[in-house]
């Protein structure tokens, strides 16, 4: 698919994050994007909340005053001279109070053929605005621009029970081919980066041959800027779990069928073959000590792990990489 047709997907996409209520849920996102790309049957794998980002300024009275507390900050600072105290004491008793953007990310996939990078990642935002902590409380006075936009003695739940602005709401953040982006990233680097690796060992071992990539896992992206204002890329793989991941119950030194009856149940209790060498890179719920143990197994004339599995362990041994 072409460039351009992404980008026209992703803008309709926009447009339906503005019409859809946040608390319709996946069954009703999943049906609405079914309608806007019907090759694409996405499905939501994975929720990641507990961030959020700055907002604005209200008043006592909830009445907004600006948008973007960190720019508002540095205008009033400087209109003030760069004089904290003397900005503190001019708005000390009105009340005023930051924001912030408390959010939850959703992430939908859509598989576009077999391989381990043939799908489509949506993130989509569920983001909700809260009165957040007093600007100029009399017991605590900012020293500066950071402690005034986002101190970090106040309390994460924004000191106090917050205050909703207004409801839930739903925001794009992003649609990315991902076949599309891993190329992009290939492109910036003569060597494999630790995802391309990744996804090699999946395709390579038992597991790609057992299940869709996209079932088990996304890829946190990002882009930013570099000095030279070059753009970098950036990717990280993220183990689709709504929960912890379940942790290698087997103590050091364990070998040989014990071994084996370990590794065994770590990938039940995931689903797939070879987990515990993919969440060892990555959730660290397996230690690294383990990859070691079952090559020394392997060596030792226990051949429980396929050949194609020990070649995969045996490349990140000679080449060890993590996230």
């Amino acid at each position: 698919m072409s460039t351009n047709r992404w980008d026209e997907l992703s803008r309709r996409i926009g447009e339906l994050c503005l019409r859809i209520p946040a608390n319709a849920g996946p069954g009703a996102l999943t049906r609405e994007l079914a309608a806007l790309a019907p090759d694409l049957a996405f499905r939501e794998v994975l929720v990641r909340g507990g961030w959020y980002r700055l907002g604005g300024v209200v008043d006592a009275a909830g009445r907004r005053l600006a948008d973007d507390l960190e720019r508002w900050a540095e205008s009033e600072l400087a209109a003030h001279g760069d004089d904290m105290a003397a900005l503190c004491e001019d708005h000390a008793g009105r009340g005023l109070r930051a924001t912030r953007l408390n959010g939850r990310t959703r992430y939908l996939v859509a598989a576009t053929g077999s391989g381990a990078t043939d799908f489509v990642q949506l993130e989509i935002e569920e983001l909700q605005e809260v009165a957040c902590h007093p600007l100029f409380a009399d017991d605590a006075l900012p020293i500066g621009i950071e402690e005034l936009v986002d101190p970090r003695h106040a309390d994460p739940d924004c000191a106090g029970a917050p205050q909703p602005l207004g409801p839930p709401v739903l925001g794009l953040r992003r649609l990315t081919p991902m076949g599309l982006f891993l190329d992009r990233m290939r492109a910036q680097k003569p060597e494999a980066q630790p995802v391309h690796r990744f996804l090699w060992a999946w395709e390579h071992s038992s597991a790609g041959a057992a299940t869709q990539f996209s079932n088990h896992w996304v890829i946190a992206v990002r882009e930013h800027l570099d000095r030279y204002r070059q753009t970098l890329l950036n990717a990280t793989p993220v183990a689709a779990l709504n929960g912890t991941a379940p942790k290698f119950a087997a103590s050091f030194g364990l070998q040989g069928l014990a071994l084996h009856d370990a590794l065994a149940r770590h990938d039940k209790a995931v689903g797939y073959p070879m987990a515990w060498f993919f969440h060892m890179l990555t959730t660290r719920s397996a230690p690294h000590a383990l990859a070691r143990a079952v090559i020394d197994d392997l060596q030792a004339g226990f051949r429980y792990l396929p050949d194609r599995d020990a070649a995969v362990v045996k490349d990140w041994l000679y080449q060890p990489y993590g996230f």
